[in-house]
């Protein structure tokens, strides 16, 4: 992947041609651009901030079904979910990686009546859900998923083994649902990666983050780069605003004055609690609080978990931060579960929260908006002389199929049609990636022994990179590659020389918050980012001063917006 400095260059290059200008470069807006990618249609991504930087960093890590979607009646929704999880479980299997369920009820008839008001449209609110109604949604659920089946069926679990393996459970559980959905390890690395292939698929193509809508004239839009101030105008032929929960203030500065999102906001935390994690395995438990509202809790490693989510209205996406109230209401609910939980603030190690982008509603229960997406149209008006494209909604489950929908109206509009689908299109290190374990192991094995690495090492390097892995232990094993960067040994010099060689990084805070997982895995001190910032200035030519600033900006949004507690106990090497 080129530089930025080279990004912005081949702006520069075209600004004086009609280019198709996508706002957003988050996983709607990444995804359009690699399906037009595909098709050889260039286009120019911009987004005011990094790649997946917001909502798209703060989902509750799931590629799910949408299974409490059925209780809305948004059958198509669920069907078009499973459908996608299945591919992404194929196309991406080094990030996406199957996830066993388990919905607990409180009792066994409850809620049937509700569940029919509710099904055949004559009630919007959630509602209490006994085990025969969960049953009976996970029998569609199912038939949903054998067209590409990558699942087992769900099925009723036993008391015995119920009593086995989570002897924490509240005793109020009458019985508990099993059924498969997939875990979403690192959702940044997974957009970064779909840029990576559409530039590599269409080199035309370019995508600049930290490059605002600045505003319009005619027919060209004003980018601002938001590192240096200086601003491009580039001629557009036309904008797609898949900006998400920032769509209303883009379309204004494109003279569009119309509210078309509501968006909730959306909390979690990362809490280290081995004896919950010890429980849950690799399983996930998603539960009906007494609100009605749907949350979940699963392991991340041995020791911490995490649990989500609120669904709470919002406005502001750029101070979005989980609230005191919040973590208040997730230590509650968790507590209706896992009765002896008596989770501490003390335990909390990373704290996200991000804005749901979902159409404008008024009044009325949070969980009865639709997730499912629209697309507005803006054509000419006034000043503006080229059409806007604006996205309602949508999800990281179902980007790719929004982003075909998407880019199937830009096609139309530029007369020409779709020469190939990205269904069935691998994703960055997935291509080749093993999908059993005997397999995966001896790849790990091959990444160890072709560059004298531990195993230890390697299987971390497999288990982020996929079948890039190799590029990465070439770096890990050159001399000095090997020293560590954190406090956990997580990450090696090497490795971080590698994103910045290759991955567009613009700020301290894109790697450690977005190309790695750092802060979710606890790793995260003062001695450690000043480290990082001495190998970001020399590879991207930081100053002294600069590498001072962005460790304080980023230690301060790391404990003000996400509840870090920096150390400061020396690296080890």
């Amino acid at each position: 992947m080129r530089s930025r400095n080279e990004a912005i260059a081949a702006v520069r290059a075209v600004a004086g041609e009609p280019q198709i200008i996508i706002a957003g470069g988050g996983i709607n807006g990444i995804g359009l651009y690699r399906d037009l990618a595909l098709q050889g249609v260039p286009a120019l991504l911009v987004d005011k901030a990094d790649f997946a930087s917001g909502t798209t960093a703060a989902p509750s890590r799931l590629i799910h079904g949408g299974l409490r979607y059925l209780e809305t009646g948004e059958f198509e929704l669920v069907r078009e979910s499973v459908i996608e999880r299945n591919h992404l479980i194929r196309n991406a299997p080094h990030l996406v990686k199957p996830l066993p369920v388990w919905v607990p009820a409180f009792n066994w008839f409850g809620g049937i009546f509700s569940a029919g008001l509710r099904f055949l449209k004559l009630k919007k609110t959630p509602g209490a859900k006994g085990i025969l109604v969960v049953k009976l949604g996970l029998v569609f659920f199912d038939r949903f998923g054998r067209k590409n089946r990558m699942m087992p069926d769900h099925r009723i679990v036993s008391r015995a083994e119920l009593a086995r393996r989570m002897p924490g459970l509240s005793p109020r559980v009458t019985a508990i649902a099993e059924y498969y959905d997939a875990r979403l390890t690192h959702p940044e690395r997974l957009a970064l990666e779909l840029v990576g292939d559409a530039e590599r698929d269409c080199p035309k193509s370019v995508a600049v983050p930290y490059m605002a809508l600045a505003g319009h004239e005619g027919d060209t839009v004003r980018l601002r780069d938001e590192i240096s101030g200086e601003e491009i105008a580039v001629k557009a032929k036309m904008v797609i605003n898949c900006t998400g929960a920032w769509a209303d203030e883009a379309d204004g500065r494109l003279g569009i004055d119309k509210r078309l999102i509501g968006g909730t906001r959306g909390s979690h935390l990362v809490m280290r609690r081995p004896d919950i994690a010890r429980q849950l395995g690799d399983g996930m438990l998603y539960f009906e609080t007494r609100d009605f509202r749907a949350c979940l809790v699963y392991a991340l490693d041995d020791e911490l978990i995490l649990l989500g989510t609120t669904d709470i209205r919002a406005q502001n996406p750029d101070t979005v931060a989980c609230s005191e109230e919040e973590i208040d209401y997730l230590f509650d609910v968790l507590d209706q579960v896992l009765p002896n939980s008596k989770a501490k603030r003390e335990e909390i190690v990373f704290a996200y929260a991000g804005i749901r982008p979902l159409p404008y509603s008024g009044d009325g229960a949070t969980g009865a908006i639709s997730r499912d997406h629209s697309l507005k149209t803006f054509e000419p008006e006034g000043t503006r002389r080229f059409p806007v494209l604006t996205l309602v909604g949508g999800k990281w489950t179902t980007y790719r199929a929004c982003a075909e929908q998407i880019a199937d109206e830009v096609l139309t509009r530029l007369n020409l049609k779709r020469t190939r689908s990205t269904l069935d299109a691998a994703i960055g290190g997935g291509a080749g990636h093993a999908r059993e374990a005997a397999a995966r192991a001896r790849q790990v094995d091959d990444v160890a022994r072709g560059n004298g690495l531990d195993t230890v090492i390697a299987t971390r390097l497999v288990n982020r990179y996929g079948t890039r892995a190799n590029l990465v232990a070439q770096a890990v094993a050159a001399p000095g590659g090997r020293d560590t960067v954190d406090e956990r040994g997580l990450y090696h010099v090497g490795e971080i020389g590698w994103i910045l060689a290759n991955e567009r990084v613009t700020r301290l805070s894109d790697i450690v918050l977005r190309r790695t997982l750092m802060p979710f895995e606890g790793a995260v001190t003062l001695s450690g980012l000043e480290r990082l910032a001495r190998l970001a200035g020399n590879h991207l030519g930081w100053s002294p001063e600069r590498q001072a600033e962005e460790v304080v900006a980023t230690a301060a949004l790391l404990q003000t917006r996400h509840r870090v507690e920096l150390g400061t106990a020396p690296v080890a090497a």
